[in-house]
């Protein structure tokens, strides 16, 4: 199989995406494939961040995490998403990075991109399927390939059940509620292995 190049891509303000970013990052060099970790942008005003100090602290803790562009979407053959809820919705900061995209969308590098994408929340029902699924139909428009994790390994079950990409909720402390760090590493896993089917495809 070929090698795999798999860009992780998250955006996060107090780290929970960060650390799901992590673990998809380890399990994926496990798997063979060549991983690049990149932040979205932030763009929330100093004045916000500096409010709120868990935001801060990793504001800071991260300043050495390089941020996405779209060089590393064509750079890749896969991706994957770790973004948080917004009413539903990717934030603000993960929209705006998918809407520089509209140059290598027009020029077809997007096509066959091997795509998967994570979520949080604060409560169980606060909005991550519905984020994982604003995530996948920007990538619908991409022309991309969705390999979602269904309900294909038992950690998915322990992890809450999402099978359109794992997703976590957090309390009031920061902490994760569901243990999810097995789900992510085989959803990264079950990336890797479809961008692997799919770029030994493309070049057959």
């Amino acid at each position: 199989m070929s090698n795999v190049k798999l860009a992780i891509i998250y955006y996060s303000s107090t780290g929970t995406n960060y650390q799901m970013a992590q673990w998809a990052e380890t399990s994926a060099k496990e798997a063979g494939a060549e991983v690049k970790v990149a932040k979205v942008k932030e763009n929330a005003p100093m004045e916000a961040i500096e409010s709120n100090p868990a935001w801060k602290a990793h504001y800071e803790a991260t300043q050495d995490v390089p941020e996405a562009d779209t060089d590393l979407l064509e750079w890749a053959d896969a991706i994957i998403f770790s973004v948080p809820t917004r009413f539903g919705h990717v934030s603000s900061q993960v929209q705006q990075f998918l809407d520089t995209t509209g140059g290598l969308w027009a020029q077809g590098k997007l096509a066959n991109k091997v795509v998967s994408a994570m979520s949080s929340a604060q409560n169980p029902h606060g909005g991550q399927e519905a984020t994982v699924l604003a995530v996948y139909t920007t990538m619908h428009h991409w022309g991309a390939i969705i390999a979602a994790p269904g309900y294909t390994d038992e950690s998915l079950f322990k992890a809450g059940g999402n099978p359109y990409g794992t997703s976590v909720s957090v309390d009031q402390d920061g902490n994760m509620v569901e243990d999810v760090e097995d789900a992510v590493a085989y959803q990264a896993k079950r990336t890797v292995k479809v961008a692997g089917w799919v770029k030994d495809g493309l070049n057959g």
